[in-house]
């Protein structure tokens, strides 16, 4: 069909006007008839954002108007799964101002090794450079499957989310640890301590993190099999007190996951056993989170102040309910890093000199807000809860409410920097609300 038959069907259906705009008002749906499936497009209004439909339209002449024929702005090569999950990225947000470097990454992005076992996936520096402080990995162990057995020059921190599994570690005083950890629960090892995993359950999942952005630089991660392969047998012999021939059979290249069947043997130390206040592992699953002042949703804060060992790892574990907020706020002790286990979120990222930048956010993705910059974290949904885990390299979590600060300093100072009335300023919170219904 030529454009003029096209368009002159349009004009008769009311769908378009003479200059080829849509009819504010009118919504309704195309009459079905020969001929117009051609013209569905046509009914997005003119006063209508595209952002729903994965355009960068916003209704009021910036970005557009759409396309008459074909309902489009964006004609060229994109990706409309993506451009649908982002309609941040397409300018839907009008404060967002300036550059900002991306600060978000999905673990659907990275590559993945498959291992006998099971797999991980990781998120460290090269894939998302603003992120300095942490780097993080999902894995994934089979029953029965162990994560070899290794150390780290830097912290691991670790959350489990589906499934079970055991932590075995022992300290540079012989002190050893061998733990049942469920989904909730949480463990650090410091930098240094050696230590393995294993699965227990048919699936089992969780959440590492690592207090160095460049997780994977030469020098950062150390198997023992892959030492003991790398020095000579004699030298073996002579410090295991055994025949080198024991270590024939020493896998090379290391595995880093490897399948073995389920142990439940623990073994005592005579220098004692890590508990308490030296625990590698915290039981989040039996410490019931808070309830925020401002309704909404709770904060689960695990820190060096309930979690004595983790001096490098400060974490947080939040959900909102359906169209709760998370305040807007700015944490001054280190850069925050995030991953979102459920739910859909925007969030949007102040960094100072007039430059913001509004993320959609998903399960499995990951963000990092720098250091100081102010933001919010909003659940987009009106029907599901959101959940996400905050990480920190510090040994607490610290936040300051702009709400607080500002209903905590004298209300004209506050009343004519903003222009705002000061019955507005005085009533404002002074209690931290964390979150807002």
């Amino acid at each position: 069909m030529r454009l003029s038959s096209l368009l002159t069907q349009a004009i008769s259906l009311g769908v378009v006007d003479l200059v080829g705009a849509v009819p504010s008002a009118r919504s309704h749906s195309l009459p079905s008839q020969p001929g117009s499936k051609h013209l569905r497009p046509i009914l997005a209004r003119r006063d209508t954002p595209g952002f729903a439909q994965g355009q960068p339209y916003d209704g009021k002449g910036k970005g557009g108007p759409l396309n008459v024929l074909s309902g489009l702005t964006v004609v060229g090569g994109t990706n409309k799964a993506l451009d649908l999950l982002n309609p941040a990225n397409l300018g839907q947000e009008a404060t967002d101002a300036g550059t900002v470097v991306n600060l978000k990454w999905s673990f659907s992005d990275s590559h993945t090794r498959i291992l006998n076992g099971g797999w991980v996936r990781e998120q460290v520096i090269t894939d998302l450079p603003a992120a300095n402080d942490i780097a993080g990995a999902q894995q994934h162990l089979e029953k029965g499957a162990l994560r070899e057995l290794h150390w780290h020059r830097v912290a691991e921190w670790g959350f489990v989310y589906k499934g079970q599994i055991t932590v075995f570690a022992v300290d540079e005083e012989g002190r050893n640890q061998y733990e049942t950890l469920n989904e909730g629960d949480i463990w650090y090892f410091p930098k240094g301590e050696a230590h393995g995993v294993q699965g227990l359950a048919d699936q089992n999942e969780y959440l590492l993190i690592f207090d160095d952005g460049n997780f994977d630089a030469t020098g950062t991660t150390f198997m023992v099999d892959d030492w003991i392969t790398h020095t000579p047998k004699d030298i073996l012999a002579k410090n295991f007190g055994v025949d080198s021939s024991i270590f024939d059979t020493v896998p090379s290249p290391d595995p880093y996951i490897l399948n073995a069947n389920v142990s439940t043997e623990g073994i005592s130390s005579p220098y004692g056993t890590l508990s308490g206040n030296s625990s590698y592992v915290f039981h989040a699953s039996q410490s019931p989170a808070t309830q925020a002042p401002g309704g909404g949703g709770t904060i689960q804060i695990v820190d060096s102040r309930n979690f004595p060992v983790a001096t490098t790892i400060a974490a947080a574990i939040v959900t909102l309910e359906p169209g709760a907020l998370r305040e807007l706020h700015w944490h001054p002790n280190a850069e925050e890093w995030l991953y979102f286990v459920s739910g859909d979120a925007r969030a949007t990222i102040f960094i100072g000199g007039a430059a913001a930048r509004t993320f959609d956010f998903t399960a499995g993705d990951t963000a990092v807000f720098p250091d100081n910059a102010g933001h919010y974290v909003e659940n987009r949904s009106n029907s599901t809860k959101l959940q996400w885990i905050e990480i920190y390299k510090s040994d607490r979590v610290v936040d300051i409410s702009l709400t607080q600060w500002l209903a905590l300093t004298p209300a004209p100072i506050v009343a004519n920097t903003l222009k705002i009335p000061e019955s507005v300023v005085k009533g404002l919170k002074k209690e931290k609300q964390l979150i807002i219904a």
